[in-house]
């Protein structure tokens, strides 16, 4: 293993602390009635963070389901903008997909995977040398569609990294109760492809990993599943109670195992002090932004459902008009 800068530990402690302290102001918004909903992220962020940092944002794209903040802070996008999406103020947020190499976070259980598949033929066909990596979790591992596409990309050896959060829980449902065979990594071998289990709270583990199943898929060595060891710490959404279903003892054994804790025991307290000015400043700025925006206007209710209108959204939109006028 190449022996890594300890200047990039510096750079993702501080990405992955925007990502903690922003998930943080997130719910905060949410119980304020700003958000109407949020998944919070908590204690998954060297896992997104990790694996976002190693891609080439020149030539890979990354496909999110929507729990993965820590992958929006990695590649640089425009954070009120891609929280603009949890206000619903715009299809899919505001901010450019194909500039930031990152799609609009998919709210369906495993829907990314199959779009990052479908993209990483693409990228092989145009000979470009990008991949993509398409991200889900434990219990969007078990649906159909997630198998079809690992499926797809084994047989035509696609540039793509099936990228598992296994946080433990697919809602309230334990991972040994819903996946078979061991782990989800070891499903891989049934398509033919890679597949590695990593410390998720490792974030330069999980960089090195990212980072050795890209090299793998430019040279043609076809898909990765990565499997990334983790725990969601907080709720599954902000009307989730975890206190119903899982033990106070296991959450505080992960807590100990925190990936912020981790990577800061690892600095000096001078770059832990000045992450935490930084997280602060663009939390704020953050905040200040959703807060400024604007609600669309609501006839656009109708608008971008189709290309042509179809006669019953028309007369969906003249009565929803009569309503106004009541």
């Amino acid at each position: 293993m190449q022996e890594r800068d300890p200047r990039d530990l510096r750079e993702l402690h501080r990405l992955m602390l925007v990502a903690r302290r922003l998930d943080e102001e997130a719910i905060a918004l949410q119980r304020q009635g700003v958000l109407p909903g949020y998944a919070p992220a908590q204690g998954q962020e060297a896992a997104q963070v990790g694996s976002a940092a190693a891609l080439d944002p020149a030539r890979d794209f990354a496909f999110p389901g929507y729990r993965d903040l820590g992958a929006a802070v990695a590649l640089g996008v425009d954070l009120v903008a891609y929280l603009a999406t949890h206000l619903g103020i715009w299809h899919g947020g505001l901010y450019d997909p194909q500039a930031s190499r990152l799609a609009p976070f998919n709210a369906v259980v495993g829907g990314p995977v199959t779009h990052a598949v479908g993209w990483a033929m693409g990228a092989k066909l145009d000979g470009t040398g990008g991949a993509a990596i398409t991200y889900f979790g434990d219990g969007a591992s078990s649906q159909g569609d997630v198998h079809e596409a690992m499926n797809f990309a084994g047989v035509y050896r696609l540039p793509v990294i099936f990228f598992c959060q296994n946080n433990g829980w697919a809602i309230s449902v334990p991972t040994g109760r819903q996946v078979a065979g061991g782990s989800v990594a070891a499903r891989a071998a049934g398509y033919g492809i890679e597949g590695h289990r990593v410390d998720g709270n490792d974030v330069v583990a999980v960089f090195e990993a990212t980072r050795a199943a890209l090299d793998r898929a430019r040279d043609g060595g076809g898909p990765t599943v990565i499997e990334a060891m983790t725990y969601r710490m907080g709720p599954h959404s902000t009307s989730d109670d975890p206190g119903r279903y899982r033990a106070l003892a296991d959450e505080q054994a992960w807590a100990a195992r925190d990936p912020l804790t981790r990577a800061a025991a690892q600095l000096p307290a001078d770059a832990v002090t000045a992450a935490e000015e930084h997280a602060a400043a663009v939390v704020r700025e953050v905040r200040e932004g959703l807060c400024a925006l604007d609600a669309p206007p609501a006839d656009e209710l109708f608008s971008f459902v189709y290309r042509e209108p179809t006669k019953a959204l028309l007369e969906q939109q003249r009565a929803w008009k009569e309503t106004l006028d009541v």
